[in-house]
Formats: structure tokens, sequence, C-alpha cells
């Protein structure tokens, strides 16, 4: 018994013993946490404001009035630089200064008592240079390719451009547009000049022993009645004629499929230039259901695969856009006048010996020669087009005899109609230009 009263007793001690070890390891953490937070600099000693000594408390925001106090006495004392704002809290924060190494400054000259001297720290300097570089106006700057195309022509001595009086730049207002590409826009018509020349069509007809240029210009005219059906764009239609033309001088066609391949032509050019084009099914019932589903798709290609699926090249349209610009005081009559006259050209068989150029360039000098415009062809057309008047003549006057004769003929009256709606001025309507007129060579048919 009182072995077990001695062993109780011993257990009690060792109890209470553990207890009071892990209360003093308790509190040196605390103290030794204590300590490591000491060390990271947030206690500050206070001077003391009313002769009594302040304990050490960490820096809060209500803090720093006694430490404002402090800092204005010591900068009272040191003579230092007045306080900065905290933007952010809006409170006035010290800023310490680093102590500078008294220098011995030279002796300074005599200066005038009317003169103001005006003295410039370090840092206001720096901050002008800035100012003094956006107050400049910013020069206009040439790309690279552009500057290295103008040395080179200098260096070889070519001069592309004919030395011309009244000259007026077409571009200058759209400077400032990127998508105009006022850099370029020079070099890339010079590129179509020189690729319309490859994909110029040569005269087929004798080639064809079931259609000739009547039959086709009865295609041209209904497709054109589709294109405006349809509300297509300009780029699809030259495209699709263009398709036509080069298909029809690649290989012979029967006269029962000439419809058709118009059809494929347009559906071709309207998936190359349109964002939604008609579909199949929409061609087969605008021709009366002449055709099936199948025979277009065959058709389709067919052609593709005639042409090489070359279908990126220039047509008529792009100069028409580029040689409108040229013209000068462009109002939609001018411009209404000038697509009616080219698209007579593309539906006569008569002009496919003149070039996409050259029929973009005629339908321009037959339009203001019918407008009566008081200079037909100037010094800026004469640059941008690469024309002359004497060479654009012949295109010109046919076109103005296919507008003579447009408003007779019954089968092919789809252009005559569109262009003498007030939609696009009623320019049908319009007189011929007499002058061209007396001197105007017949079709050839």
């Amino acid at each position: 018994m009182a072995s077990r009263h001695a062993l109780q007793e011993q257990n009690r001690a060792l109890g209470v013993t553990k207890q009071k070890n892990m209360a003093v390891a308790q509190v040196a953490g605390q103290n030794k946490s204590r300590r490591a937070l000491g060390d990271i600099g947030n206690l500050v000693t206070l001077r003391p404001l009313d002769g009594k000594q302040l304990p050490a408390r960490p820096v809060t925001r209500s803090f720093c009035a006694q430490l404002l106090a402090n800092a204005q006495k010591e900068a009272a004392e040191n003579k230092k630089k007045p306080l900065t704002l905290n933007a952010a809290e809006n409170k006035k924060v010290v800023v310490p200064q680093p102590k500078k190494k008294a220098t011995v400054k030279p002796k300074q000259e005599a200066i005038p008592q009317n003169v103001e001297v005006i003295e410039i720290s370090p840092d206001t300097v720096e901050e002008q240079k800035p100012k003094a570089s956006s107050a400049r106006k910013k020069k206009p700057q040439s790309s690279l390719t552009s500057t290295l195309t103008a040395r080179s022509k200098a260096a070889c001595g070519l001069d592309y451009k004919p030395v011309l009086r009244n000259v007026v730049d077409i571009d200058a207002q759209d400077i400032d547009n990127e998508l105009a590409a006022v850099e370029y826009v020079e070099d890339i018509y010079k590129f179509y000049k020189l690729a319309e020349k490859e994909s110029m069509v040569h005269d087929y007809m004798p080639c064809q022993r079931e259609i000739n240029d009547k039959m086709r210009a009865i295609l041209i005219d209904w497709l054109i009645e589709v294109h405006n059906k349809f509300e297509l764009s300009n780029e699809a239609l030259y495209l699709t004629i263009n398709i036509v033309d080069r298909f029809l001088a690649a290989e012979p066609v029967a006269r029962r499929e000439l419809q058709c391949v118009g059809m494929s032509a347009m559906l071709i050019a309207s998936k190359y230039e349109e964002i939604w084009a008609p579909e199949v099914n929409d061609f087969i019932q605008i021709s009366d259901r002449a055709y099936e589903h199948r025979h277009v798709l065959v058709m389709e290609k067919r052609i593709l695969g005639r042409l090489e699926w070359n279908l990126t090249l220039p047509t008529p349209y792009v100069f028409l856009t580029r040689f409108i610009k040229a013209a000068g005081q462009q109002d939609i009559t001018m411009e209404n006048m000038v697509y009616f006259y080219a698209e007579l050209g593309i539906m006569n068989y008569e002009m496919i010996r003149f070039s996409p150029s050259m029929m973009a360039a005629g339908a321009v000098y037959a339009a203001r020669s019918t407008l009566h415009k008081v200079q037909v062809w100037h010094d800026t057309l004469e640059m941008h087009t690469g024309y002359k008047e004497a060479q654009v003549l012949e295109c010109a006057k046919l076109m103005v005899l296919f507008h003579s004769i447009a408003k007779d003929d019954e089968k092919r009256r789809v252009i005559y109609k569109k262009y003498s709606n007030g939609i696009r001025g009623a320019v049908a309507l319009y007189p011929p230009a007499k002058g061209l007129l007396a001197q105007a060579v017949g079709p050839s048919s």
C-alpha cells in the first residue's frame, strides 16, 4: 500500500513538471516570434513629446501624426527640404534625404540687374526633353520598300512618270487611310498593266462551231440581269464575263451548254468575290430549270480544270475605280455613266480585242464626252491610265455607237433598262456624244 501511494505521488509530480515545461516552452516560443517580428524594422522609438518616454509600437496610419511632428521638428533643426505628400493615402510621409558632401562653388561673374536668372535642376531638364519632342510635328515617314524602290530608279536612271504639267495628286486625301495603300498603289497598277497582257483573250469565235457573237451577247445580257436580281457586287459581274470568255477561248462549247457555262461561271465568281454566294438551286430556278443540279456542278469542275483555277487577274472593274478617281470632279452621274459604257463594252464581242485597261479608259472618255465636260482628257488621266487621247479614241467611239443603238435592240435591252432607272441617274437616257458619233466605226457583225 505504501509503495502504491508513493507511485501515485511520483506520477503527480511528473505531470506537474511536464505542464510547467510546456508553459515555459510556449512563453519562449512567443518571445522568440516577437523577436523575429522585431527584426523586420516596424518598431519605431518616438521622441518624447511631453517629457515621457513612449513605448515602441508599430507604425500605423493613426500613428503618423506623431511621426509628422517629430519629422517637422527635425526638419526645422537641420534645415531640410519640406515634406512631400503621399498621393495614395493623402498623408504626409517623411522622405529621407541623403547627406551631400560639401562642394566648393566657383565664383560667379557679375550679372546685370536687368537680366533674369533661371536655375534649372537636372530633373526639370529631363522633363522638358519629351515635351519639346512632342511639340514638334511628326514628319510623314515612307516605308522601306518605297525608299529602296526610289533609290533603285534613281540609280538606274528610270523615270516611269511622264513629264506633265497639270497633274493632280489623286491620293492626297487618302494619305492617312491605311487601306488605300497610297505608297504602293502606283506599283500595284503597274503590275495590273503587265498582268492583263497575259490574261487577254484572243478572237475565239472562229473556233466555235455552234455559237456566235450574238449568242454570246444574249448570254451576257442575261447574266447582267441575273447579277442585278441577286444583287451581287460589280467585281463578281466582271469576273464572270472574264471566266466565260477564257473558257470559250480554251475549248468549243455546244449551244445547249452555253447558258450552263454562264451559270457556272457566275457561281464561281460569286464564291470568289461574295461573302454569301447564291446556291446552285437559285441558279436552277432562275434558269427555269433548264439544267439539273449535277449539270451545274460538272460544268463548274470543267471550267476550273480548264482555267487551272486561275481566278486572280485584273478585270476592267479594277481599272474603272482608279480611272474614275483620276477623272476628278467625281459625281454620281459621271460614275453611273462610266459603268453604263463599260457594261455595253463587255456585252459586245467587238470589244474583246481591247485590253481591260483600255476598255476602262474608253468608258471614262465616252462618259466625259457625253456629259460635255470642259476638258475630256487631261494630264492626270493620261498619267494614271498610261494612254494618250488618240489611243483611247477608237474604243470610246465604239462605246458611243453601242449607246446609240441600245434603245432599239429589243433582244439586248437589259443594260439600257438598268441604267434608265432613276436609281442609277437615268444615264442611258442622255443623248450620245454627237462629236464622237459622227466618226464612230460600226460593229464588225
